[in-house]
């Protein structure tokens, strides 16, 4: 094999010194094609003899704890890398001769064998060998026309080609393992970031995920014109409004339907001027821009500290924007202001044009619903925000924008 495969190498040597610039368009596709299979053969080539190095055991003789490992340092790939050769050469050599010989001709890729092989270990054991073959055979049909993806997708289903009475059977048994693992593997974790942001990962059933996406699906669709946020940006923004509604009722246990409590620490001479940089119960620290927006329909308890960090002043709790005025601005802006937004008023909270820290007043003059986006892009940006003579609100865009600031009005919830 090292002879012939010596030769491979020194035919490849002419490859590598033909200029591909010179090739036609059709012969570059044709070259592009031949190179795949050939690197399709070769994998499976390369399969073939890290199942043999395993069966004979080279890993222990060379002191490696297992093949993987060996084969880590031996080909220099990184670990994960490593364990799937293993897996997949195992794979492909407890299915069906059709596979190998399908990779070995270049019918089959690497990846497509790794689902075949995958697919046909899920099969039911009734099924029997002769349903497998079956399978094993139509599935590397599939494989001259579809990618692995869609190709994993067929498998799911191979039953009801191959072995219709077994396939309703099998997928119900497949359903309930599946149901079992995901019950199992549920999990959420929120985990605190050096540069201040919280990382949310998890596992979740598909019913869960189900209600997960019936409730922010709706909220992910671009905002008017001027929403540039990328698609995961939108649903971690609906994420977040869907708390905040969570969070307005009164069907959450403990503290159902308040707010969050916001605790900010400013020195006396900084609140005089503007709201500084805010902590919360969690030790996360919060820039001035979010306070001031969060503070906007807020329940707030300030409290002013001495330089040594005595209390000096603890102020009333109120809540901002409810009840009557609350609904007064429903009624007015019907739901969020900002100028093409189509969102409810459940979804928006009330915003101080003139902030509250500043000397504005809690008053429906000085008030305008936004959404959540809208919220922080008024606070972020230098989109403006007035109530016109009529008692409307409008919004002066940035000068880069619209140099002349030609006010703007939301009249999707009203008729023009």
């Amino acid at each position: 094999m090292l002879a012939v495969l010596a030769r491979l190498g020194e035919q490849l040597d002419e490859c590598v010194d033909l200029p591909a610039w010179a090739l036609p368009d059709a012969d570059l596709t044709a070259s592009l094609a031949a190179v795949h299979v050939l690197e399709q053969r070769l994998g499976a080539i390369k399969l073939g003899l890290i199942r043999e190095a395993d069966s004979r055991a080279l890993a222990a003789a060379h002191g490696a704890t297992s093949t993987a490992v060996w084969l880590r340092d031996q080909l220099r790939v990184s670990g994960r890398s490593a364990r799937r050769l293993v897996e997949l050469a195992d794979a492909v050599d407890a299915g069906p001769p059709v596979i190998r010989q399908a990779l070995l001709h270049g019918g089959l890729t690497v990846e497509q064998g790794q689902v075949v092989a995958q697919t046909l270990a899920t099969l039911p054991t009734q099924a029997g060998p002769e349903v497998t073959d079956k399978a094993a055979q139509l599935l590397v049909d599939w494989a001259g026309r579809f990618e692995p993806t869609i190709l994993r997708r067929l498998g799911d289903r191979i039953l009801t080609h191959v072995a219709p009475e077994l396939a309703e059977h099998a997928e119900l048994i497949a359903l309930q393992r599946a149901a079992e693992r995901a019950e199992t593997r549920r999990h959420l974790t929120l985990s605190d970031q050096p540069d201040g942001q919280v990382r949310l990962t998890g596992n979740l059933d598909s019913e869960t995920a189900a209600l997960l996406r019936a409730a922010i699906d709706p909220l992910c669709a671009p905002v008017g014109a001027h929403d540039d946020r990328a698609p995961g940006q939108r649903r971690a923004d609906a994420l977040g409004d869907v708390c905040r509604l969570a969070l307005r009722t009164t069907h959450l246990p403990d503290n159902g339907g308040e707010r969050p409590q916001l605790v900010v620490t400013v020195q006396l001479d900084t609140l005089t001027n503007q709201l500084g940089a805010g902590t919360l119960d969690t030790g996360l620290r919060l820039t001035p821009d979010a306070v001031r927006r969060l503070a906007c329909d807020a329940a707030v308890l300030p409290a002013v500290l001495g330089g040594n960090g005595q209390v000096l002043d603890v102020g009333r709790q109120r809540r901002l924007f409810t009840g009557p005025l609350r609904r007064a601005l429903v009624l007015r802006d019907g739901g969020c202001a900002f100028p093409g937004c189509d969102r409810p008023p459940r979804w928006c909270d009330g915003h101080h044009i003139t902030h509250w820290t500043d000397g504005g007043m809690t008053a429906l003059g000085n008030a305008v619903l936004l959404c959540g986006h809208h919220h922080r892009l008024v606070h972020s940006t230098e989109w403006a925000v007035r109530i016109a003579p009529d008692g409307l609100p409008e919004f002066l865009p940035p000068a880069w924008l619209d140099p002349q600031r030609v006010p703007q009005r939301n009249l999707y919830h009203r008729r023009p």
